[in-house]
């Protein structure tokens, strides 16, 4: 999820990304702010003040396309390979996600995930994409043998929870979200009310 402080394309502030979390049913929010990782700044505070836990990771824009990053506290210079930040996170003890690597706009790896090395998952549920770009996001993921994650991309309050990851393991912190990730221990989900629909992964 996108929070407005470091990400100016977003429209909502972190009280409102845990409002709707809590009334849809999630457990916790990762916001990955466009290749920033300010928000780690305030996160504590923001943790405490709203009973809830948030994580936080990155999407950075690589020369290839946008890449998520999980358990690295601090970012390389901008404008690097798709393999060259992987490497970089790898090298952090992070894990690394293809965003949205189909979507229309320029900003997805696409076929370039068939090239890089180090790779521990590909988004195949995005709430900002659609169908057919989040199938063939699937297609490419189960061809490679990588992970399958889901995530909101959200940007307005109604778009918060959309499609989210499911992990059957407890995660308390970022550091563990990426452990998992690197694992494969955990599922893209559709969310509905308080009900989470399990999607085909196999």
């Amino acid at each position: 999820m996108h929070e407005k402080t470091f990400s100016p394309d977003s429209f909502m502030k972190i009280e409102q990304i845990v409002e709707r979390a809590k009334l849809i049913g999630l457990d916790a929010v990762c916001i990955t702010d466009h290749d920033s990782i300010g928000f780690m700044t305030l996160v504590e505070e923001a943790q405490q003040r709203l009973d809830f836990p948030i994580f936080v990771g990155v999407e950075y824009l690589t020369t290839e396309g946008d890449v998520l990053a999980y358990g690295i506290d601090e970012l390389p210079e901008p404008g690097l390979s798709a393999q060259e930040f992987i490497d970089y996170v790898n090298k952090k003890g992070g894990a690394c996600t293809a965003a949205h690597p189909y979507r229309n706009n320029n900003r997805g790896l696409g076929d370039h995930i068939y090239k890089v090395k180090g790779l521990h998952a590909v988004e195949v549920l995005n709430g900002n994409s659609t169908l057919e770009e989040n199938q063939q996001a699937f297609i490419t993921a189960k061809e490679h043998g990588l992970q399958c994650v889901g995530g909101s991309d959200s940007h307005h309050f109604g778009q918060v929870g959309v499609y989210a990851t499911y992990f059957p393991n407890q995660v308390s912190t970022i550091h563990e979200l990426a452990q998992e990730l690197k694992k494969g221990n955990c599922q893209p989900v559709m969310v509905k009310g308080h009900q989470i629909i399990e999607t085909v992964t196999a």
